[in-house]
């Protein structure tokens, strides 16, 4: 049995570049029009799953509708909660403390921002979320439209990196990544395909 998995990012919100985590905010036009054309006419999905967060939703909502497939929403594929950075961008974060950001990233789990979601959590979550997907969509193709830390802790899991590097995987705005998986349940292979790239 053979399963694809297509994940894709969410465009550009309102708002612009920040640390927008759990924060709701909606697609920008450029965002909406980054994600048309990243999927443009193509639909070789059976269903479509979505983070509940609008910047994700909104855009599988009217995919879905226009081409008819299922849609869910699960709230497991949410974005990783930055705590105190949520809704701030780079510079306001290194304007009040310069070296926060190059700790975070060079290590995440014991430098991450005050009341911002543990990574061993968001880990756990994710991939509880990943195999309930594959469960339900065994032997299909289904979209999952989701966020930069969603996919890249799935590519992480994927790959058997360790979570902590995660952050090193860049994935622009409305990119694609392919996921195949062979076989079934916690033995099934899975490979990535390609990432970033086009349908």
């Amino acid at each position: 049995m053979v399963t694809t998995v297509d994940l894709m990012r969410h465009g550009e919100p309102v708002g612009g570049s920040k640390y927008r985590g759990q924060v709701d905010d909606p697609l920008s036009d450029k965002g909406w029009a980054q994600m048309r054309a990243a999927v443009a006419d193509h639909c070789p999905w059976q269903a479509v799953v979505s983070s509940p967060l609008r910047r994700c939703a909104a855009f599988a909502a009217e995919l879905a509708q226009r081409h008819a497939l299922p849609l869910s929403l699960e709230e497991r594929f949410k974005e990783i909660g930055f705590g105190v950075w949520e809704g701030r961008t780079k510079a306001e974060i290194t304007a009040q403390n310069p070296d926060a950001l190059e700790r975070f990233y060079a290590d995440p789990v014991r430098h991450r921002p005050p009341r911002a979601e543990p990574l061993s959590e968001f880990q756990q979550r994710i991939v509880a979320a990943w195999w309930d997907l594959l469960q339900a969509h065994a032997g299909g193709q289904v979209l999952l439209v989701a966020h930069a830390g969603v996919i890249r802790m799935l590519l992480s899991h994927v790959l058997a990196a360790p979570p902590e590097r995660m952050f090193r995987i860049q994935v622009p705005n409305a990119a694609i990544s392919r996921i195949r998986v062979d076989g079934e349940g916690r033995e099934a292979a899975a490979h990535l395909l390609f990432h970033a790239g086009c349908l």
